[in-house]
Order: structure tokens, then C-alpha cells, then sequence
């Protein structure tokens, strides 16, 4: 299987949440993550737009992206403005 990435995923577990229209969110769990992008893994598909902003309050991390796929429980994101 060839690979896609842009960049090497390092393996995670940690909470996060999905922020989308200023008031809403969804818990998620981040499975892997690099520079450009992540998995996470969400209890349910519904209501989870295809852009939106990833927050991990351990890390700091603040990050804009987008949706390239999805699974029943899993989506893939990548990180938008990701170098």
C-alpha cells in the first residue's frame, strides 16, 4: 500500500475536542498526529462538519482543517496553512 502522507504520524491518545460554529463541540480522541494532520477517533459521524477546528488543551494546540476521510468511528484531517 503506498503511502499518502505528507508527513510521518506520531502515535497519540489524547483528548480533544471538534469546535465548529463558535458555540458548538464535539469530544474526540486523537489517535495520530504530525504537522500536517491527524486521526481522531469520535463516538459518532453525526453533526461533524467537513471543516472545523481541532482543540487539544494539553498540547495548546489551536488548529484550523479539514476533513480528507472518514470511517464509522475514525476521521482523517489535515491541518490548513500546514507546512
Amino acid at each position: 500500500m503506498d503511502e499518502r502522507r505528507k508527513a510521518q504520524r506520531l502515535r497519540a491518545l489524547k483528548g480533544g475536542t471538534i469546535a465548529f460554529n463558535q458555540t458548538s463541540a464535539i469530544d474526540c480522541r486523537v489517535r495520530n498526529i504530525s504537522r500536517a494532520g491527524a486521526c481522531l477517533e469520535v463516538a459518532s459521524q453525526f453533526g461533524i462538519p467537513d471543516v472545523f477546528v481541532l482543540q487539544v488543551g494539553h498540547d495548546n494546540l489551536n488548529q484550523p482543517c479539514h476533513v480528507i476521510w472518514r470511517s464509522d468511528a475514525r476521521i482523517g484531517v489535515e491541518f490548513r496553512n500546514a507546512a
